[in-house]
């Protein structure tokens, strides 16, 4: 896998369901356009701090795993062995259950019939069967060779980045927005309390932070790549910056188009928005170019996320299944591994309680990579370090705050899906800790 190949696996992982539908759920809780505008900012500094220790962690361990081979290595098997299971739960199948949520949820312009109650936790229904038909399609896509899903990425990914880039640019140039939007603020934000401000910003910052996951995507692919000490850190942060602009762009085009109060609880920002902006005929071309850039991004999951498991798989014994690959090179039950799991939860929630479950849980062990530049750096000076975390010790530091301070208020507002997600973690040392005695890994 080369440069081109690797940022556009970082751009498709981030630019998924999230950045279409969480503006919405930020507008219910905080009512105040200017200070989510700033929210985004702040998430996309954090992803950025965030590239710049994987990138370091990356080129001196550029094996397939990222978060499991850092964690197992700096702190053992057994946080290792959490963290791949939270990859499997919550990092990867979690936010393709969003994302296949969401484009289902997009759909129903064209499709009426497909749309849900919002309110509705999760069931058998029409939707849901159709969002997990499109799991096991990508499933099915990434099951033939590795090049042909990464073909298939590439591809997706050039079509979502200039389809958002021509939505803000029509936006900008005949969209019948009003600017006031962006500044005006709801009058229910002044009657929020302190402590009810500061919840709402720590849920709002996990919804941020969930939408700019994907930044550690090449990293799960580093020993696919032909020169990851090189292109990994050049893929993490190029991927990052260019996703951080577009992001800003759709918050703006969100805004322009409608008011903080009119997008507030809404899943389908990019379709209130649009109306206003574009009117009717308008609105099915903006969909397209969403329910692709979501498709580009459940893709991007689906093939990063199987690295994680086949790397768990060749280390401990008893999953050692999950290493078993075709002759194409695909790892095939971990593919089909993920693929249940993701049905699985595809049925359990909404998809701002999915968005939020995941995004608390990756931004705890996202901390804790980070937390491994710093470790290494002192138990382990002497190992060659192809890149170095700019800024350092100061880039770890500030990432490890302020997520810190973010899981503590989102659990304040959110405390079922942030327990959920402290219990997966729980579950995950459980399984460990009851499973049969892994073998020694390979030392590299």
């Amino acid at each position: 896998m080369r440069l081109r190949s690797a940022t556009a696996l970082v751009i498709a992982n981030i630019i998924g369901a999230g950045i279409f539908t969480t503006t919405g759920f930020q507008a219910a809780d905080i009512r105040h356009p200017p200070i989510i505008f700033l929210l985004w900012v702040i998430g996309g500094i954090l992803a950025l701090l965030g590239a710049l220790c994987y990138a370091e962690l990356g080129a001196m361990m550029p094996h397939a795993g990222a978060e499991y081979v850092y964690l197992r290595e700096t702190y053992g098997r057994a946080l290792g062995f959490m963290s791949a299971f939270v990859s499997l739960v919550a990092g990867f199948s979690a936010a393709i259950a969003a994302a296949t949520k969401s484009f289902v949820a997009y759909l129903s312009h064209f499709f009426p019939f497909l749309a849900e109650d919002p309110t509705a936790a999760g069931a058998i229904s029409l939707s849901n069967i159709i969002a997990v038909g499109l799991v096991w399609l990508l499933v099915a896509i990434h099951l033939r060779a590795v090049r042909s899903g990464t073909s298939f990425n590439d591809l997706i990914t050039v079509f979502k980045v200039a389809g958002i880039v021509a939505i803000i640019l029509a936006a900008a140039s005949f969209g019948r927005g009003d600017v006031a939007n962006l500044t005006t603020v709801s009058a229910t934000f002044e009657e929020l309390s302190r402590t009810e401000t500061f919840a709402a910003f720590g849920t709002s910052l996990i919804f941020v932070m969930f939408c700019f996951t994907g930044w550690n995507a090449a990293g799960y692919v580093a020993g696919e790549m032909k020169d990851p000490q090189r292109d990994l850190p050049r893929a993490l942060l190029l991927g990052t910056v260019v996703v951080l602009f577009l992001y800003l762009g759709l918050n703006a085009v969100y805004f322009y188009g409608a008011s903080v109060d009119e997008l507030a609880g809404q899943a389908e920002v990019g379709l209130v928005a649009s109306r206003t902006l574009f009117g009717e005929r308008g609105v099915s071309l903006v969909t397209i170019v969403l329910c692709t850039s979501i498709l580009a991004s459940a893709s991007a999951m689906t093939l990063a996320g199987p690295r994680v498991y086949y790397a768990l798989g060749r280390d401990f014994t008893p999953f050692s299944f999950l290493a078993k690959t075709r002759s194409t090179g695909a790892p095939v039950a971990a593919l089909l591994a993920q693929g249940i799991v993701t049905s699985i939860i595809v049925l359990s929630g909404r998809i701002d309680q999915i968005q939020q479950y995941a995004g608390f849980t990756l931004t705890l062990f996202s901390s804790l990579a980070v937390s491994c530049v710093i470790v290494l750096r002192i138990r382990r000076p002497e190992v060659e370090r192809p890149f170095r975390a700019w800024g350092y010790p100061i880039t770890p530091i500030v990432f490890l705050l302020v997520s810190g301070w973010v899981m503590y208020w989102a659990l304040q507002g959110r405390p079922v899906e942030s327990v959920l997600g402290l219990l997966t973690v729980l579950l995950g040392g459980l399984i460990f800790a009851i499973s049969n005695s892994p073998r020694e890994p390979e030392r590299r």
